[in-house]
C-alpha cells in the first residue's frame, strides 16, 4: 500500500530541491523556498508521524498539551524533557544580557551555555520565571485571545452549530506580534478551521512560514493529534487533516539531510489511541495516548534556524 500522505510531503521535498527560489532570510542561513501548498492527510488511514525519519512524538504532545493549557513558558517542556523551545529564550538571553559575541551560535561554548541555561530554567524558579517566558505566543493566544478563550469556545460551537462555516481558532494576534518576537517567535501556524461532515471532523492549517524538514513533520502530527482530540471529545470520527503553506522552504544548512531523507521508502503510518476516556480538551493527560505499529527509519539530525 502506497503511503499518499507522506508520498506528498515527500514530493515537496523534491520539488523544493527542484524549483525552489534562493532567498535570504531573517536567521542569515538562507532558504530554497516557494510559495503555496498544500497537503492532506486521511486520518481514517493512520496517524501522519512520518516513518522516512524517527519523529520525537513525546515532544509533540507535551508541546500541544502546552498550548492547550495556555502556557508560553518554556520550563513546563523543560521539566518534561522536551527542547524544541529552547533555543529562542536562550538566544534572546544572550541577546540581552550582550553575551552574543562571547558565546558564537552553535559552538563547543555555546552548547556548553545553552545547557547551563536549561538547568537553570529547570532549578531556579526565579530564573526560569524571567527568562523561560516567550511572550503571548500561541497559549496565550489559544486561550486568552485578547480576553476570549478560543478553543474552548469553538468545542462548544462544534458540538451546537456543526454546520457552521466559522469553527476557526487564530494565534495571529497583530498587536502582540512585536512582543513575541523578543523571546519567542510569532506564530507560524497562524489559523485553523474545522469542518464536519457525515460524522467525521477535519481541520485545516494555514501556515505562513514552514521549514519542511524541521519544522512540517511536527506540525503535521500536532494538528492531526489536536484533531484526534477534539473528535474524541464532541463524539465525532477523525476524519481529514490538511496544511495548506505560505512561504514552504528548505534551509540552506539541511540540503543534505533532505538527500538522505528521499532516499528512504516510507512505510505505513502507525496508529494512535487514546487510552480511558478524557471528558474534555483540557484533561488530557500525555499518559492518556498510545502509539502502535511505528516503525519509522533512524532520525536525522539538523540544526533548528533561530
Amino acid at each position: 500500500m502506497v503511503n499518499i500522505g507522506e508520498r506528498g510531503y515527500l514530493d515537496l521535498l523534491q520539488e523544493l530541491l527542484d524549483e525552489g527560489v534562493v532567498k535570504d532570510d531573517r536567521t542569515g542561513i538562507g532558504t530554497i523556498s516557494k510559495f503555496g501548498h498544500q497537503l492532506r492527510f486521511n486520518l481514517e488511514e493512520g496517524f501522519p508521524l512520518l516513518t522516512t525519519k524517527k519523529v520525537f512524538l513525546k515532544g509533540i504532545i507535551y508541546e500541544l498539551l502546552w498550548f492547550l493549557n495556555g502556557e508560553t513558558n518554556i520550563k513546563y517542556l523543560v521539566d518534561n524533557d522536551v527542547k524544541i523551545w529552547n533555543e529562542w529564550p536562550f538566544t534572546a538571553y544572550l541577546k540581552k544580557n550582550n553575551l552574543e559575541l562571547e558565546f558564537p551560535r552553535y559552538t563547543q561554548k555555546w552548547l556548553d551555555k545553552l545547557n547551563w541555561f536549561i538547568d537553570k530554567i529547570k532549578n531556579d524558579v526565579d530564573f526560569a520565571k524571567e527568562w523561560g517566558e516567550l511572550g503571548p505566543v500561541y497559549g496565550k493566544q489559544w486561550r486568552d485571545f485578547n480576553g476570549f478563550d478560543q478553543i474552548k469556545w469553538v468545542i462548544e460551537e462544534i458540538k451546537k452549530n456543526p454546520n457552521s462555516r466559522r469553527l476557526i481558532v487564530s494565534a495571529w494576534n497583530p498587536i502582540e506580534i512585536e512582543e513575541m518576537a523578543k523571546s519567542g517567535l510569532p506564530p507560524c501556524h497562524t489559523m485553523f478551521q474545522f469542518y464536519v461532515k457525515n460524522g467525521k471532523l477535519s481541520c485545516q492549517l494555514y501556515q505562513r512560514s514552514a521549514d519542511v524538514f524541521l519544522g512540517v513533520p511536527f506540525n503535521i502530527a500536532s494538528y492531526a493529534l489536536l484533531t484526534i482530540m477534539v473528535s474524541h471529545i464532541t463524539n465525532l470520527k477523525p476524519g481529514e487533516f490538511i496544511l495548506t503553506f505560505g512561504d514552504v522552504h528548505i534551509y540552506k544548512n539541511h540540503i543534505e539531510q533532505v538527500k538522505e531523507q528521499l532516499s528512504r521508502k516510507p512505510k505505513k503510518f502507525p496508529l494512535l489511541k487514546i487510552k480511558g476516556n478524557p471528558k474534555d480538551i483540557f484533561s488530557f493527560k500525555y499518559e492518556d495516548f498510545e502509539l502502535e505499529n511505528y516503525d519509522p527509519a533512524p532520525p536525522i539530525k539538523a540544526s533548528v534556524a533561530v
